[in-house]
């Protein structure tokens, strides 16, 4: 007979904790499952009596537990679970709703939206088998998702004759290579799932065991309470109209948002004041809303606000970028390529990305790196860069678990998943918010013109980029050089020049190198604008400041990639930073543990890989030359060719 429901002694009753199974394919996930119904007397009325039919008609002598799982004809017939299910069961302490997800290699794209959504896990592992691919590449996903409550259970201990030293060469594999990719298992229990071992209660086979069973396991995981000690992040689902007011639709993530508090809605960067928290049913007297609460809310004024723009006060907003890193688990058919251009969804946030690099491919068997091949197969794991159009709201896992997971989409169809990283790189936006008011422009009386009448040339910005090492210093001094003794007004702008003065107060974390590149910027956008050649040589690792440096000077701006790649510019390290940044004595350095990002469409691009420095210092000046001779010298010289041509 079917066990009797047990009573629940926590008056919290209604809150449940969702917890995924995972492992292998075989190792007994679904029999566990449904070990565990029976055993919390969970099975719905009249299910054992059918189950023991089904036994009979199958003409299975011990009862099969998998078999209350089959909810499909298809999973029968194949012998693998083939899709995510969802199952309510209680113990005396909580409710719970297990996640079984698929073992089956062909189907782990289901796994993704059912390990994203719980709040522990349970790592099945067959005691006769010991650590398997999937395995790893389950747990691994686990480890990518930021799942922090894992428990393992070494199953079928039947099988192995309820031996302790099985149990115990298992327990070190396991946790040898859950320790490896930075998990920990809070407890290791031998079960067996079939006989009912260790999972409600103790066991005379295993009477050499005396940690917890199952049961008491899955009581002992915490409760995922709303965070409301962080930062508010109020995903916006939908907008309404109700009669006269727009109510602006979602579920706080996190934090607390209350009547009166300033909104800033990202990325828009608008902001407004809430005038009325609006729930169902409807609460005049409500004026406070905390993480977990799906409410309506009204704004003093009639800003643009959207499904996917992200509300937060404006002292904590979430981090504003068109460029992120990702740990991702690739699911699709269709191998993932730089260039490729794929659908993200966090939260109710939906974007277009580009994949900018793969960074890395890693082997889950070894967790070494894979061999580049440019393309990150199916069922691999890889670190890769995604690069938006538009800035998006995003906020690293490590920040916000509820927002920094992501779902990857090709064509309607999911393709991956994984955590947002922003490591290496910087909130940009603080580098697009003007701090300054009542700031009006400059009328000059001499203009650019006159200037370069004066001079015999145009001002300039000539942005030399490239990796430590490339040469960009070097190609700049012997560029300034050669156009001095040429009678052109030059001037070097380069790092150690700059932050030895200018931005002394500067280091080099990425928020820091965003603003050493923006005040050289707009430095060198003045000094063009006095009539000068600037040649600037900076690393300038992102290609969205080279893009606002351009954008201070749209007229006269000139980026010139120096192309060396990193073996060659490490091998000459001039200033031994390679050795140092190896070594782990500095950190962030651009090339070994910080992004550098090549220019996507310079305007010239310098090989000091394959020429030697005087080749490349003639390139660079000729091109100067050309962009800064004034309309009638220009006009003359192509006048002299045309006659010349002519006789």
């Amino acid at each position: 007979m079917a066990k009797k429901k047990t009573t629940k002694q926590n008056t919290q009753s209604h809150q449940q904790l969702r917890v995924v199974i995972v492992g292998h394919v075989d190792h007994g996930k679904s029999t566990l499952i449904g070990r565990l119904l029976y055993d919390t007397g969970s099975l719905p009325e009249g299910k054992y009596e059918e189950l023991q039919e089904i036994c009979k008609r199958r003409g299975t002598d011990a009862l099969e537990w998998s078999f209350v799982l089959d909810a499909f004809q298809a999973e029968r017939d194949q012998a693998v679970t083939i899709d995510t299910t969802q199952i309510w069961f209680s113990t005396a302490m909580r409710d719970y709703v297990i996640i079984d997800a698929p073992g089956h290699r062909e189907f782990l794209k289901n796994m993704v939206s059912g390990a994203a959504e719980a709040d522990a896990a349970i790592l099945v592992v067959d005691a006769t088998e010991g650590v398997r691919e999937q395995t790893k590449r389950h747990a691994y996903l686990l480890h990518l998702l930021g799942m922090q409550q894992v428990a393992v259970v070494v199953n079928k201990m039947d099988v192995a004759g309820h031996d302790p030293e099985v149990f115990e060469k298992v327990t070190k594999e396991v946790t040898e290579y859950l320790g490896s990719i930075g998990l920990s298992a809070s407890h290791i229990v031998p079960i067996s799932a079939r006989e009912g071992d260790m999972i409600a209660g103790r066991s005379k086979n295993m009477d050499w065991y005396n940690g917890h069973n199952l049961i008491e396991v899955l009581d002992s995981f915490d409760l995922a309470m709303p965070p409301v000690a962080r930062a508010l992040r109020f995903p916006v689902q939908d907008v309404y109209r109700y009669g006269e007011k727009r109510i602006i639709v979602g579920r706080i993530e996190t934090g607390i948002l209350r009547k009166g508090d300033t909104v800033l809605f990202s990325p828009g960067n608008e902001e407004a004041i809430v005038t009325s928290i609006e729930v169902w049913p409807e609460d005049e007297n409500k004026v406070e809303a905390h993480a977990g609460e799906v409410i309506g809310i009204t704004l003093d004024e009639r800003i643009f606000v959207e499904r996917g723009h992200i509300g937060s006060h404006t002292k904590n907003p979430p981090m504003l970028s068109n460029v992120f890193r990702s740990n991702i688990f690739w699911l699709s058919h269709n191998p993932l390529k730089v260039g490729n251009s794929y659908k993200v969804r966090y939260g109710t946030h939906e974007a277009m990305v580009t994949v900018q690099s793969i960074d890395k491919v890693i082997d889950t068997n070894d967790l070494g790196e894979a061999e580049k091949s440019g393309e990150v197969g199916r069922n691999a794991v890889a670190e890769v860069t995604l690069r938006a159009r538009d800035l998006l709201p995003v906020d690293p896992y490590t920040d916000n678990a509820r927002l920094g997971r992501l779902v990857m989409y090709e064509d309607y169809d999911i393709a991956g998943g994984g955590m947002i990283n922003m490591e290496g790189y910087a909130d940009q936006r603080s580098s697009t918010t003007p701090k300054s008011e009542n700031i009006y422009t400059v009328n000059y009386l001499v203009d650019q013109q006159m200037r370069a009448e004066r001079n015999g040339h145009y001002g300039g910005v000539f942005w030399l980029t490239g990796l430590s090492g490339s040469g960009k210093s070097t190609l700049a001094m012997a560029v300034d050089k050669a156009l001095f003794e040429k009678g052109l007004h030059t001037y070097v702008l380069d790092g150690d020049n700059v932050r030895h003065g200018l931005n002394a107060d500067l280091g080099f974390s990425p928020e820091d190198r965003t603003e050493n590149i923006r005040r050289v910027g707009e430095v060198a956008a003045l000094q063009a604008d006095s009539g000068l050649i600037v040649v600037s040589a900076f690393i300038s690792p992102y290609r969205a400041d080279r893009d606002r440096a351009r954008v201070a000077a749209p007229a006269h701006f000139h980026e010139i990639y120096v192309s060396a790649d990193l073996a060659t510019c490490e091998s000459r390290d001039p200033k031994g930073l390679y050795k140092k940044a190896r070594a782990g004595e500095i950190a962030e350095f651009t090339g070994i543990d910080s992004p550098y990002e090549a220019p996507e469409n310079p305007e010239m691009v310098v090989d000091t890989q394959s020429n030697d420095i005087e080749t490349c210092v003639e390139q660079i000046v000729s091109y100067i030359e050309m962009q800064v001779k004034l309309k009638n010298q220009a006009a003359n010289e192509q006048g002299k060719k045309e006659k010349a041509l002519a006789v």
